[in-house]
């Protein structure tokens, strides 16, 4: 299976995700977004188009973090909770992106839930 056909394969499977859960103001959609080295999270208001909030291993609080890349997962998965806690959300919309829900879109998935979100 080459690069093209990968990338062709993820954005029909993004677009048939997308469709089924749409993030409201009250339950935001998670969206992960996962590159060959960083992992990034955000919450997503689609009915007015505002990204709540962000973290990624790029994040300042992140960068001279030391692990796996899947234990790097886990910890943006926690800090996406916690703020999002803060924030008073508790409920959100899982989107994997077209990811397949294993290795560290699954870490990401577990430390936020570990922080009190529920999907």
């Amino acid at each position: 299976m080459g690069q093209v056909e990968k990338a062709a394969r993820r954005q029909k499977i993004k677009k048939r995700s997308k469709a089924r859960g749409q993030g409201t103001a009250d339950k935001p959609r998670l969206c992960v977004y996962r590159s060959l080295s960083q992992i990034y999270a955000q919450l997503v208001d689609d009915g007015s188009g505002v990204t709540l909030l962000s973290v990624s291993s790029m994040s300042k609080e992140n960068k001279e973090m030391k692990g796996t890349k899947t234990e790097i997962s886990h910890a943006v998965g926690k800090q996406v909770g916690e703020k999002a806690v803060e924030k008073g959300i508790t409920k959100v919309v899982f989107d994997r992106n077209g990811f397949r829900y294993h290795g560290r879109v699954q870490a990401l998935a577990d430390g936020a839930r570990e922080a009190g979100l529920v999907f």
